[in-house]
Order: structure tokens, then C-alpha cells, then sequence
């Protein structure tokens, strides 16, 4: 929602500026006349274009944010990026133009009002009395209570704010756990819930035997009033992080979620984008798979693809097509292993081909061939699959949809190069299996082309 309201108000604030630009450069001029013969329609492309660079920029991108020096440097850069396309369009097509002294007088005051609008907004969610703020009661104390208060702490721009813990201890009362502190005892959920003035307890209780510790009639008054939302802990962190917490995981979590089942409608809808989109991208990167497949077979010896087992729904196995980045012999004398940050093994070549994800072009044909969707969790090397499943709870649920080309695991983690990172890569997974749709395959498919443009996460 916070999203959203940035990008409608700005929607608003820079079709206003675009009707003002005229009268403020010519003196009679009115804004009625900065409508009239499709004048609209080009004030909406200029708006359009700018919030287009916007998102491009990370400026919709709340954790990217957080600190107002990196917003101002992206107004700059998207607001100068917007306006050299938008000359060239006018360019190429006369009949879009906007007059020149009134284009570049908007954009220039485009660029205070936004920097000023961002600033207010960004005072504004840290003032303690403005923003829109919700205020959370957090239920326990334990390692789940805290591990869900630190990931609030870290998304402060998210508008949340804890007011406190809560447990049945009273020697807890008035410590402080990470920040926020024990605020009272469960047995006195329902005045801490007046006085704070909170607007959703989370319950992370981690023992909820026995009666005095679980306030199933408090917390049931509450909710049926409608004073307070009450969540539970893996709910609350999965809408607040974008991905699941394993270690509060419970099978039923994701037995019960909605996402699980595809109606055959949808199945079919599913595969014929993905076809769709798969034979589009094919033809259209055709050009550049020509140079890329010439540059490599120039630069070292070996075969210009890279063919290598991968496992896909079910277990099935598959082989998974590349544009080779590595030395021919790469594993020869290793076998199986992580890719590195700076991996000797890769080429010169190869090393920009990842930057880029080029090397992954020729995957267009796996998903035109059915073994693999455009959306999906990455399929992974049957050697690692069988050392991860042994230590990672939940990682063979990820094999229980078709892998993608890319990914929500993608687009929100770097490239994995460890069991560490195999783990959080998971929990991203396990957010989009439990939630996956056509509209957030939509959002994936918009944040894959933003960081392919920007050359983020490659190794």
C-alpha cells in the first residue's frame, strides 16, 4: 500500500506539473490549452515514461530506499535517463512533441518537487506521530519473538513499529530484548492493548501448552471486536519479509495455502504464456545469441553451448542448455562445485555473458520444450540437490513445481554460492510455490528485466 501511494501521488503531482509548465513559460497561456489537441495524451506519456524510469531506478523499491542520498542520486539519474528518451521520441515523432522551453521547465521542476515530496515522505514515516504507522504487539519472547522483531527493525520504512513484547513471565517485564522491551505479562493483554493503542498482536509464542500461557479468550475477544488483528508469526514474516521462515514452519502452513492448486484454466493460461513468452524471447534475442555463440567459439577452444543434468518437477531430470562462461575443462579435476565471487574457472567473455545473464538465452528452448517454466525456483545439479535435502528441511517442496528461468528467489537474493546461501534461496522459494500467481509471475518477469538492464547478482 505504502508503494502504491507513492506511485499514484506521484502519478498526480507530475501530470500536474506538466499542465503548469505551460502558463508558467508563457504568459496567457492556459491550462486548458495544455490539454487540447491531444495534449493529454502527451502529458501522459511523459508521466508515464518518468515513472517508468522511476521503478527502472529502485525509486518504488522501499528497501532501496532507506537512506534519502541514494533517492535524491536515482531522481537524478532516472529523471535525466526519462528525459534524453523522451527527446529522442520527439524526435523520431513530431506529432508527440512537447514544446521544448515547456518540456525542460517541467522536468526541472519535476525534479524539486519529487526530491522535496520524497524527503517529506521520508521525515514523515520516522515521525513517531505521522506516517501511516502500525503499531504491533509482539506475543512471546523467545528466539521466534525476537528473530520477528528484528526483521520489523530492519524494514523500518515499511511504517511498522513495535511497541513491546509480551509473555506470562514477570521477571521478563521491563527487559529489553532487542529493542522494544517486555512491556507486561499475558494476563494483562487487553489493557496493554488500550494503553499502547496497538493495531495487531503476532503471535510468537514457541510453547503454547498449558493454560495461563497461550490467552486464547483475550486474544479472541480481541480479534472478534475488531480492535486488533491478531497474526501468527510465520504469517506476519512472510507478508512482512517476501519469503518463509523455515524454522517456524509447520507442514500445515503450507498444506492449507491457497496457492497450492492450479484450476486447469489456469494450468493452460500458465503454458501458453510460457510458450508465448518463450518463443517471443527467443526470436527477438536470436540477433544476439548469433554474436554471443561467434565471441565465444573466438575466445577459447571448446563447444559454443554448455548442456549440464539438472532436476525439474517431480525429480524428473533434464538438460539444461547455456551459452558456455567457463574453461572446457573447468571440473575435470574437481568435479561438482559451488561457483565462486571471481571464479577463476570462468572466461573473460563468460565473466560479462553472467553479468548480463546472457549465458542463459539459450534456456528459452527448455521452456518451449516443456522442461522448464519462465517463472520458477532455479533447477540445481542432482549432487547438490542430494547434499542440501540432507540438511535443509523442505528443500525437495521445491521440486514440486516446474523450475523457471527465473525466479522470486532470483530477483530477491544474489547468486548462491554456498549452503548458507542455498537455505535463504529456499525460503524465497517457499514464498512463491505458497504464493505463486500470474500476477506475481507479472512482477518477477519486470524485476528480471530491471536487473538483467543493470547487470545485479551475476557471478
Amino acid at each position: 500500500m505504502r508503494r502504491l501511494f507513492l506511485v499514484l501521488t506521484e502519478n498526480l503531482l507530475l501530470f500536474l506539473i506538466g499542465m503548469l509548465a505551460g502558463p508558467l513559460r508563457y504568459s496567457g497561456y492556459t491550462v486548458a490549452e495544455s490539454l487540447q489537441a491531444g495534449g493529454w495524451m502527451r502529458l501522459a506519456l511523459m508521466v508515464v515514461a518518468i515513472q517508468l524510469a522511476f521503478y527502472l531506478f529502485d525509486l518504488y523499491d522501499l528497501p532501496a530506499t532507506r537512506r534519502y542520498r541514494r533517492v535524491f542520486g536515482n531522481i537524478i539519474k532516472a529523471l535525466g535517463v526519462s528525459t534524453l528518451l523522451l527527446s529522442i521520441l520527439f524526435y523520431a515523432v513530431p506529432k508527440l512533441a512537447i514544446d521544448r522551453s515547456i518540456f525542460l521547465i517541467a522536468m526541472a521542476i519535476d525534479f524539486l518537487a519529487i526530491a522535496g515530496w520524497r524527503l517529506l515522505v521520508a521525515w514523515s514515516s520516522g515521525h513517531p506521530n505521522l506516517g501511516v504507522r502500525e503499531r504491533v504487539l509482539i506475543l512471546g519472547s523467545g528466539t521466534q519473538a525476537v528473530e520477528t522483531a528484528r526483521a520489523t527493525l530492519e524494514r523500518r520504512n515499511t511504517g511498522i513499529h513495535i511497541v513491546g513484547f509480551v509473555d506470562n513471565k514477570p521477571e521478563l517485564v521491563g527487559k529489553s530484548l532487542i529493542n522494544p522491551s517486555v512491556i507486561g505479562i499475558t494476563d494483562d493483554i487487553a489493557s496493554l492493548v488500550s494503553r499502547y493503542e496497538v493495531d495487531r498482536i503476532v503471535v510468537a509464542l514457541e510453547d503454547r501448552r498449558g493454560t495461563g500461557v497461550f490467552p486464547i479468550e483475550e486474544l479472541l475477544n480481541l480479534s472478534l471486536s475488531g480492535r486488533v488483528a491478531v497474526e501468527e508469526c510465520a504469517c506476519y514474516y512472510e507478508r512482512l519479509t517476501g519469503k518463509i521462515a523455515t524454522e517456524l514452519l509447520r507442514p500445515s502452513w503450507l498444506i492449507f495455502s491457497r496457492g497450492n492448486r492450479l484450476t486447469d484454466i489456469a494450468y493452460h493460461i500458465r503454458r501458453i504464456l510460457n510458450l508465448a513468452l518463450a518463443l517471443t524471447g527467443f526470436v527477438l534475442a536470436l540477433p544476439i545469441m548469433l554474436v554471443v555463440a561467434l565471441v565465444v567459439k573466438l575466445e577459447s577452444r571448446g563447444s559454443v553451448f554448455y548442456t549440464q543434468e539438472r532436476i525439474g518437477k517431480n525429480g524428473k531430470h533434464f538438460k539444461i542448455i547455456k551459452f558456455r562462461s567457463m574453461n572446457a575443462t573447468a571440473e575435470e579435476a574437481t568435479g561438482p562445485v559451488w561457483a565462486e565471487k571471481s571464479d577463476p574457472r570462468v572466461t573473460r567473455i563468460g565473466r560479462i555473458l553472467r553479468k548480463l545473464r546472457l549465458d542463459e538465452l539459450p534456456q528459452f528452448i527448455n521452456v518451449i520444450r516443456g522442461d522448464m517454466n519462465f517463472v520458477g525456483p532455479r533447477p540445481e545439479r542432482p549432487v547438490f540437490v542430494e547434499q542440501l535435502s540432507e540438511v535443509i528441511p523442505y528443500y525437495q517442496q521445491r521440486h514440486l513445481i516446474k523450475p523457471g528461468l527465473t525466479g522470486w528467489a532470483q530477483i530477491k537474493f544474489p547468486y548462491a554460492s554456498s549452503v548458507e546461501d542455498a537455505f535463504e534461496k529456499l525460503r524465497y522459494d517457499l514464498y512463491y510455490i505458497k504464493n505463486r500467481s500470474l500476477l506475481l509471475d507479472a512482477v518477477i518477469i519486470f524485476e528480471t528485466v530491471k536487473t538483467v538492464l543493470f547487470g545485479r547478482g551475476g557471478q
